[in-house]
């Protein structure tokens, strides 16, 4: 079957500069390993598969795969395909457009200033890792659970 892709020269305003990224726009039917074999016949550092996103808020799924594995995150395929995405989307418009691509790492809010169709600025908010909530330490009531004294458990060292 026939895939619609393009290769983007990322970080350039040149062609054949910058970092290379095909970006397949139909994946959504490709398994893991299909998806893992078109990578590494590109053989470009990254390749990225579009899919439709799992929440309607999103624009889009991304799998980010390398030739030698799938990736939960990376910077490059990110605004590349956020780049893409908009160019292929708006056409030869001008303006300034927000969107959220869903990736494995979690939501990543992507902007594009598109110039005449084409991004003369891009930019991505770098997920964040979750956070265990931090609680203060209870000394008495773990002592208490051990049946010792606070002093008996060297909570000081």
């Amino acid at each position: 079957m026939a895939r619609s892709y393009s290769v983007y020269d990322v970080f350039t305003d040149r062609k054949l500069a910058g970092n290379p990224l095909a970006v397949i726009f139909d994946g959504d039917d490709l398994s893991d390993e299909a998806m893992q074999a078109i990578t590494r016949e590109l053989n470009l550092s990254e390749t990225v598969f579009v899919q439709p996103s799992t929440n309607p808020a999103y624009a889009a799924k991304l799998r980010i795969f390398t030739p030698g594995r799938e990736l939960p995150f990376a910077g490059h395929p990110t605004v590349g395909t956020a780049v893409a995405l908009a160019e292929r989307t708006h056409g030869a418009t001008t303006r300034d457009l927000v969107t959220v691509l869903e990736e494995n790492v979690g939501p990543v809010r992507c902007a594009v200033r598109l110039r005449e169709g084409e991004a003369s600025f891009a930019e991505f908010d770098l997920p964040r890792k979750s956070q265990q909530a931090v609680m203060p330490l209870d000394k008495l009531g773990i002592a208490d659970a051990l049946s010792l004294k606070v002093s008996e458990i060297g909570f000081e060292n």
